[in-house]
């Protein structure tokens, strides 16, 4: 999730070759209670291709987009009502500094406290965070049984190759973007966006039973209700 923290194939094929090592590649992803078809159009998501949604009538899983924020909000505190560990969650989009101040998610639109990270206990198990937005920091290998993920401004759609669109310059984790001078500037820039859609991909996976999703830029928005339709 930061460039600190980057492992390439090279550097992973230079520290293992000198040891007996075995390599093993993980197929499966067994949080979410749902056909492979889920989270195959997740993976295709977070690699910029967007699909037309599979269908979930006869799943134990939903998967839902949403055209406006209040109901988004409203979806999901629903969900928590009757199942509880429902919560939202976003890219990150949003200012936050650590200086005790409340930073808040699309002031405009959802304007909900963001990425509050002093609570004594895990964030999710926090009555009140129905009531916030979480980060990957927040949520990063927790289990909810319903996900609304909030796509902030670093994503996009780009009509011409219809396919995702990252914008780097948006994302507001500066730490995650510090760079290394092992890497080159191409390198740099290359593992910033490979950030970004692995942090949708955390996002997107919390869910075991749901993702309900809301993206902030409108042209990706009308593409994804576009893709449910279809």
């Amino acid at each position: 999730m930061k460039i600190k923290s980057y492992w390439n194939k090279d550097l992973l094929k230079h520290i293992t070759q000198k040891y007996q090592a075995e390599t093993f590649q993980l197929t499966d992803q067994f949080r979410i209670n749902a056909s492979p078809d889920i989270p195959k159009w997740i993976d295709n998501f977070v690699s910029k291709q967007l699909l037309p949604l599979p269908k979930t009538e006869n799943e134990n899983y939903e998967i839902k987009i949403f055209q406006n924020s209040q109901d988004f909000k409203a979806a999901i505190e629903n969900k928590n009502n009757k199942y509880g560990l429902s919560r939202i969650v976003s890219t990150f989009d949003y200012l936050h500094k650590k200086d005790g101040a409340e930073y808040y998610v699309d002031e405009s639109g959802l304007n909900m406290p963001w990425n509050i990270t002093k609570n004594n206990v895990t964030w999710a198990e926090e009555p009140h965070t129905i009531k916030e937005v979480g980060s990957i920091y927040t949520v990063q290998g927790f289990d909810l049984n319903y996900v609304g993920v909030i796509l902030g401004p670093s994503i996009g759609y780009d009509e011409e190759k219809d396919q995702l669109l990252i914008d780097t310059s948006k994302y507001k984790d500066t730490e995650a973007f510090r760079s290394r001078k092992d890497l080159s500037l191409e390198e740099n820039e290359k593992v910033k966006e490979e950030i970004i859609l692995n942090s949708i991909n955390i996002l997107m996976k919390r869910g075991i039973h749901g993702l309900y999703i809301y993206a902030t830029d409108q042209k990706l928005r009308s593409k994804l209700l576009s893709l449910v339709k279809e």
